[in-house]
């Protein structure tokens, strides 16, 4: 047979209903799309946990009980050695501070390092050049960037407000405010770093911006926020999801799909055979009927999932549509592959033990 022939006969088979190919998209189209949107699912929770921990700072350690070397607190921001999306610095008590509103309230003040306000501010270009308040103080006393300060002690600038709930941090910095002074300016009693991803590295580098003979005997490394699991790791929640299976189900599915779309025609197949196809033009024909009910399924189907993940991720939808469309992807390559191995069984001689079990 010739080419256009093969395709032409395919597409009548697809058209005319033969091939039944509304219902062999359909079964594509849902365990494609019902598997990868599992997996997509189970993608954006573990996403959803990590942006959860990255807001609440349940990733950020302190060392304490010694005293820190705050210019080499703040470089840690710039270490190497897989240091990827690091911000650190370091704070000590200040002195208490009493706002002229309310002569009769002192609020405890903190020092800290330009690192450390990038660090809260979540921003390597964060304002140093005045102090920052938490939302609760800025609320309280009417404050915006930009303000004028009064306390008993002078005048100064509000250069940045943040915002740091009670979700399990550290709450000294709930109600106070955060003093920019320079990173070599004496000694602190805490450094503190923020990364993601975690670097097993962490500790020793804080244990480094120590001063030596200074008490750091006496120091230890903690957490910022104990309300979550210390021992967190994203890489491996990620490998171990259950989901991590999809593809495999998917293509079990295909495969299940593609043999049962084949051998419901095997009479007419081998029939075929006997009046004179060829089996190369009757394989062509098997692959270009599936690859159409089965191509556009897929593409539906990875279509529908693209939206679901631009929709739903909370950080890098890119992420989760790579993992959710391999379940598509092999659901497709599962049913053609079959629809083809199984076409390739089927021969001429078959064709009266087929005609007695119609």
């Amino acid at each position: 047979m010739r080419l256009g022939s093969v395709l032409s006969e395919a597409l009548r088979n697809i058209g005319s209903g033969v091939s039944r190919a509304f219902a062999m998209f359909l079964a594509v189209l849902l365990s494609g799309t019902l598997l990868g949107g599992y997996e997509a699912m189970t993608v954006i929770d573990l996403e959803s946990q990590a942006v959860q921990r990255i807001n609440a700072y349940a990733d950020v350690n302190a060392i304490v009980g010694g005293t820190v070397d705050g210019t080499a607190c703040d470089r840690l921001s710039d270490a190497g050695d897989g240091m990827t999306g690091t911000l650190a610095g370091a704070m000590r008590a200040g002195e208490q501070v009493v706002p002229l509103a309310t002569p009769g309230k002192d609020i405890s003040s903190y020092d800290v390092t330009p690192g450390m306000i990038r660090l809260i501010a979540g921003n390597a270009k964060a304002d140093v050049s005045g102090v920052w308040v938490p939302r609760d103080v800025a609320k309280d006393f009417g404050l915006a960037v930009g303000s004028a300060l009064r306390t008993r002690e002078g005048t100064t600038r509000v250069a940045g407000v943040f915002d740091w709930p009670n979700d399990g941090r550290d709450t000294r910095f709930a109600y106070a405010f955060i003093v920019p002074v320079s990173a070599s300016a004496s000694t602190f009693d805490e450094c503190w770093v923020k990364q993601w991803p975690v670097d097993g590295q962490t500790e020793n580098l804080l244990y480094a911006t120590l001063v030596v003979g200074s008490g750091s005997s006496n120091a230890g490394v903690t957490q910022v926020n104990k309300g979550f699991d210390a021992h967190y790791d994203a890489r491996a929640s990620y490998v171990n999801r259950s989901t991590r299976w999809m593809p495999w189900v998917g293509l079990a599915i295909g495969v299940l799909v593609g043999v049962f779309g084949v051998r419901r025609r095997r009479l007419e197949y081998a029939g075929a055979l006997h009046s004179g196809q060829s089996k190369g033009a009757q394989l062509l024909g098997i692959g270009v009927e599936t690859g159409v009910w089965a191509g556009l399924a897929t593409v539906a189907s990875c279509a529908l999932l693209l939206a679901y993940a631009v929709r739903m991720s909370r950080s890098d939808w890119v992420a989760v549509l790579a993992a959710a469309v391999r379940t598509p992807l092999a659901v497709f390559a599962g049913v053609m592959v079959a629809s083809l191995f199984a076409g390739l069984l089927i021969r001429e001689s078959q064709l009266f033990r087929f005609f007695k079990k119609r």
